[in-house]
């Protein structure tokens, strides 16, 4: 049970960093400040954090236009099923 909790709790957290890192970015926008690179923003994304920064996209108006990120962001959750899938029909169990 404990790897589920911690596999859980990491998915918080990086939601939460996502949600975060796309507010900062939309407030720095927002100044005319340095911005959080898209890559950094698309690798949390990756890493677990995809609602969050769908969330946060949504919320924030931030990003909603910008090709080719929105394509990206919106193509993770299929790299996610497809990464799945290959774990799963390869037999290859963590």
């Amino acid at each position: 049970m404990e790897p589920v909790l911690t596999a859980l709790g990491f998915l918080v957290l990086i939601n939460i960093a996502a949600f975060a890192a796309f507010a900062e970015d939309k407030r720095r926008a927002a100044k005319g400040l340095w911005r959080i690179s898209e890559s950094s923003l698309l690798t949390l994304a990756l890493l677990g954090g995809w609602g969050g920064a769908k969330l946060a996209q949504r919320r924030f108006r931030h990003k909603t236009r910008k090709e080719p990120f929105r394509t990206a962001l919106n193509s993770i959750p299929a790299v996610w099923v497809i990464l799945l899938g290959v774990i799963w029909f390869t037999g290859v169990r963590p």
